[in-house]
């Protein structure tokens, strides 16, 4: 009587099914491949009850895309069952994008483009595609990098065997039951990971906090921002970016931004940093003069600046140069060149970050500073801009230091080494050239230079020295 009772509903089905297949048939419309067959539907009816049992009782109170999914593996619409549990872990990931905070989730799906103004509502998600949604909640551990990897395969599978795509693929039964479990259990009846809730507070929490940060709370965030994975601290950067120039940013919180920022700044990789670098730009071409002006501010709090785009970062060095040289042949040139060569630093802050474009014009600026004027007092160089010169130079390298070795030569500079005191500068200017140096040949041009510069500084193009250099040096 048992099995008589079992049978019975897969015959009532089957019975349904052929007169389905009759109906297709009478009416010219193909019926082939569209319903699965009396074997594949009776694994469905001998293995779907018993998932379905063991599912906790509030979860199938509500859940229709369940029901859906029965009615449809049921009458052999196997693509049809695809399709309704697809549609619910969409649902259910937007949920989550929702409850884990839609600023952020934007900013890591959309980036900072040009369009990210358009995604700023729950609607918004409805503009994601499904691949960008499963990234993007795999990025902020929204879901596993397992789970995401079986709903790559499944959004793979469904696209491509879906009900709108014609295919002659068959679903077979266990393949279905496999992606409706995973389905289930991996994302509906699963939450994000700690750290992407502690994420979430975080932020929110930013955003409500009214009153200044105390030193005891900067530092205890600190050291969670340092404890959490580096893509994360990625996402928290772009985030609070995007809230410290957000026109409608309390002030506080701004402040309270500045406090913090270095910290996140710190614990990022460099891919994050650059990437908000391409988001200045953007302010700065799309005239979005407030936002960009609180950006630039943003990314001096940090010391971010040399992660700013290359473009940029040209127009900008190279404003400073010319502002360097007009400060060495001002007056009080010592107080004023300071700052300028501070900022300069800040742009070019090693040897990685130079512009060959301007690397000439850069080493050949900070070379006359810091052979300096000649005067007595400081030996003619600014003391507080020495080290940074030192520093400049310092970055020159094997890639450099024939360029700065050169630059002795150039009419401004050749006229300084005239004077006494600019050849000792010049010697010690070699000796911070120096520094980084690997190649034997440009070590034995600068000792070169060193031991003769002092006694005169036609060393610097004599004919010796022409020929010590030829293989590095284009001469004239």
């Amino acid at each position: 009587m048992n099995e008589v009772q079992r049978a019975k509903p897969n015959q009532i089905v089957d019975a349904q099914a052929q007169k389905i297949v009759d109906f297709l048939t009478s009416v010219g419309l193909p019926a082939e491949n569209i319903i699965a067959t009396a074997a594949e539907r009776e694994v469905i009816g001998n293995n779907l009850p018993a998932f379905i049992e063991s599912l906790p009782a509030e979860i199938k109170k509500d859940a229709r895309y369940l029901s859906k999914f029965v009615v449809g593996a049921g009458y052999g619409l196997f693509d049809y069952s695809l399709n309704s549990i697809w549609n619910e872990v969409v649902i259910d990931l937007r949920k989550k994008a929702v409850y884990y905070g839609l600023e952020i989730f934007f900013d890591a799906a959309v980036g900072g483009g040009t369009n990210r103004h358009m995604y700023s509502t729950g609607a918004d998600l409805g503009t994601i595609k499904d691949s960008v949604l499963l990234d993007t909640c795999r990025k902020l551990e929204l879901i596993s990098d397992t789970t995401y990897a079986k709903l790559k395969h499944i959004l793979d599978m469904r696209n491509s065997i879906g009900i709108s795509h014609p295919t002659n693929y068959n679903i077979n039964a266990f393949e279905l039951l496999g992606w409706l479990q995973t389905c289930v259990t991996d994302v509906l009846n699963d939450q994000p990971t700690e750290a992407a809730l502690q994420v979430q507070a975080f932020i929110g929490n930013l955003k409500r906090y009214s009153n200044p940060i105390d030193a005891a709370t900067t530092q205890t965030i600190e050291q969670r921002i340092n404890d959490l994975p580096t893509h994360f601290c990625g996402n928290i950067l772009r985030t609070v970016f995007g809230i410290f120039v957000a026109a409608d940013t309390d002030p506080t919180v701004r402040k309270n931004i500045s406090i913090i920022a270095s910290s996140i700044w710190n614990a990022c990789l460099d891919e994050p940093r650059h990437k908000l670098g391409i988001v200045l730009e953007g302010y700065k071409a799309n005239l979005h003069q407030d936002k960009y002006a609180l950006g630039e501010q943003f990314f001096d709090i940090v010391g971010g600046n040399a992660y700013r785009s290359k473009s940029e970062r040209l127009i900008i060095i190279n404003e400073l140069l010319i502002q360097l040289n007009d400060k060495h042949h001002g007056w009080d040139n010592f107080q004023h060149e300071l700052p300028v060569i501070r900022s300069i630093c800040n742009y070019i802050p090693d040897a990685t970050t130079i512009i060959s474009n301007i690397s000439e014009a850069l080493f050949r600026a900070v070379l006359l500073c810091r052979i300096g004027n000649g005067v007595s007092y400081c030996h003619g160089v600014s003391p507080g801009g020495k080290p940074f010169y030192d520093q400049v130079l310092s970055y020159a390298g094997d890639q450099y230091a024939a360029m700065v070795m050169a630059s002795l030569s150039h009419y401004e500079i050749r006229s300084r080494l005239s004077n006494g005191t600019c050849r000792q500068q010049a010697k010690l200017a070699l000796e911070a050239t120096k520094t980084n140096v690997i190649n034997p040949r440009l070590l034995e041009c600068l000792d070169y230079l060193s031991a003769n510069i002092e006694a005169s500084g036609a060393c610097a193009w004599s004919n010796d020295f022409k020929k010590l250099s030829a293989g590095h040096i284009n001469w004239p």
